[in-house]
């Protein structure tokens, strides 16, 4: 008799309001803790990336020439740890160096499943030239490096400059 009396309270306690309001509570609970989480490792991705990109400066680009150059003055900065923005300056494939929009040295892994774009045109690695200008997205590695994921080869931003320099001043081009 106390088994079946437990099982209907049991059950009774299952089917109620209160029992819903927890079960709704600890799903809510949870989810912050995945979403916090997954700021948390968010975070920590773009520290380790900057940190070892710092860590690796002098191995992977040569002894520092101006810490002015090098360093911003403000606490906030770290260098985009998921891809580049810039010129190409050197080509030693399977790695290329940008210099990025912020004037950081990047060394971009160029890996055989890359994807290559210069327009809609697929393009080999060969293909990637010093002064080309091209936006990278990739994921970082332990070295302070970016492994690319996809490399579009865009237009020169100062040609494009001067092309729209020259149309709005009613020249012929």
């Amino acid at each position: 008799m106390k088994i079946n009396e437990i099982k209907e309270k049991v059950n009774m306690f299952v089917e109620s309001k209160n029992f819903r309001k927890i079960l709704y509570i600890l799903g809510s609970v949870f989810i912050l803790f995945f979403v916090f989480q997954f700021g948390m490792m968010a975070g920590y991705n773009r520290a380790s990336y900057s940190r070892n990109w710092g860590n690796n400066y002098e191995r992977n680009f040569g002894p520092m020439r101006s810490s002015q150059n090098f360093i911003k003055n403000d606490l906030g900065y770290l260098p985009n740890a998921h891809g580049a923005i810039g010129r190409i300056i050197k080509v030693e494939l399977p790695n290329i160096v940008v210099l990025d929009k912020d004037k950081t040295e990047k060394i971009i892994i160029v890996k055989d499943d890359t994807n290559i774009l210069e327009r809609r045109d697929a393009v080999n690695k060969e293909g990637l030239k010093v002064d080309q200008f091209i936006i990278v997205i990739g994921n970082p590695n332990g070295q302070g490096q970016i492994e690319a994921k996809l490399i579009r080869i865009m237009p020169n931003p100062d040609d494009m400059k001067k092309i729209n320099m020259r149309t709005i001043n009613n020249e012929t081009i």
